[in-house]
């Protein structure tokens, strides 16, 4: 990319803010998004269960870089016209467009999900509902995956009166080797958390679960499932999958239009040697990373990423390494204790370092 460029980044989660500081180190950048404080999503159970929040001013991540931020949502992608529109009323053209509208929680193909539940990003209602409950209750965390494991410990610790459950579909933790998962179970277990596998959940009522092995009473359900992108690409008329991610090429670029970018759980990235990688901030942030410099001229080879390790927090005192293949699969070793912890809460600090 030769002399400066408006650049439009939509987004300022990993992938979106990382890209921005970077970026704007040389060209001019528009960055939107209707948030003024960086998300930290990786840290909603932890507000979920009314620990402090840390998460810090977009004004000041972006300071001393030729980024404006303008806090509001996308509504609208021209892509002949090269324009962004956005909810304020206002048009911005772009040279060159960043798209990382990332991903949220699937609230689809269940009913009740959007009348009676909780998404994860909801966390500070979460926290509220606990709080301002006349006495304690029942919590049910649904999803077997990493924010369910991390939302049902957190939860368990801070508020032990209350009863939680994690309700899964298949194992709780059960990609991870079995010395991860039997320690993830054993804390779970400690906590008093009830593990609820194998039951998937085909309704939500304003008194609980319905599964496929019975009902579950709830006084609030938390909804910690799958995660979907942002539909707005697909509107647009980027390629996308049949999941809704949009189609890129080895530099991040739409297959379609070659003049956007997409980074973050908005892209299908495939790496050789890695395979196609998951929604996540330990790939969205990399990929955020990896264009910034690019597009700041630094940088003119293909984006890489190799997977090194999974981590996971158990509540304040106890934590998961697990280590990992390249391409994402297993090692047989997980490290646990104290100094899981602490590995944990290095590199979650560190991920807000790197936005810089």
């Amino acid at each position: 990319m030769t002399g400066q460029q408006h650049i439009v980044v939509i987004g300022a989660g990993y992938a979106g803010l990382s890209a921005a500081t970077r970026a704007g180190r040389r060209h001019r950048v528009t960055l939107v998004a209707p948030e003024t404080r960086f998300r930290h999503r990786v840290r909603q159970h932890e507000q979920a269960a009314g620990r402090p929040e840390h998460r810090p001013d977009i004004a000041r991540v972006i300071r001393g870089r030729q980024v404006t931020h303008v806090p509001a949502r996308v509504t609208e992608l021209d892509l002949t016209a090269r324009k962004v529109f956005l909810d304020n009323g206002e048009a911005l053209s772009y040279d060159t467009l960043v798209y990382a509208l990332g991903s949220r929680t699937d609230r689809q193909g269940v009913p009740g999900v959007a009348e009676h539940a909780l998404t994860a990003e909801r966390a500070a209602e979460i926290r509220r509902r606990i709080a301002e409950a006349p006495t304690p209750g029942t919590v049910a965390v649904v999803g077997g995956g990493a924010t369910g494991i991390e939302l049902a410990a957190e939860l368990a610790e801070a508020h032990p009166a209350w009863q939680v459950r994690i309700v899964a579909a298949g194992q709780v933790g059960g990609w991870f080797s079995a010395k991860g998962r039997a320690h993830v179970l054993r804390v779970l277990g400690r906590l008093g958390v009830q593990v609820h596998e194998h039951s998937p959940v085909t309704a939500v009522t304003a008194h609980g679960l319905r599964t496929d092995t019975g009902t579950l009473d709830a006084d609030l359900v938390a909804w910690a499932a799958s995660m979907e992108p942002h539909p707005l690409a697909a509107t647009a008329g980027l390629a996308v999958t049949p999941d809704g991610r949009a189609r890129v090429d080895e530099y991040l670029r739409s297959v379609s239009h070659p003049e956007v970018y997409v980074i973050g759980d908005a892209a299908e990235v495939t790496v050789p040697g890695t395979g196609t990688l998951r929604m996540g901030c330990a790939t969205a942030q990399p990929m955020g990373l990896y264009l910034g410099k690019r597009l700041a001229g630094r940088t003119s080879a293909p984006f890489a990423f190799r997977y090194g390790l999974q981590c996971l927090s158990l509540g304040r005192r106890e934590a998961l390494v697990q280590l990992i293949h390249r391409d994402d699969s297993m090692r047989p070793t997980a490290v646990r204790g104290t100094l899981a912890r602490l590995t944990k809460a290095a590199i979650v600090n560190g991920v807000v370092l790197a936005l810089r």
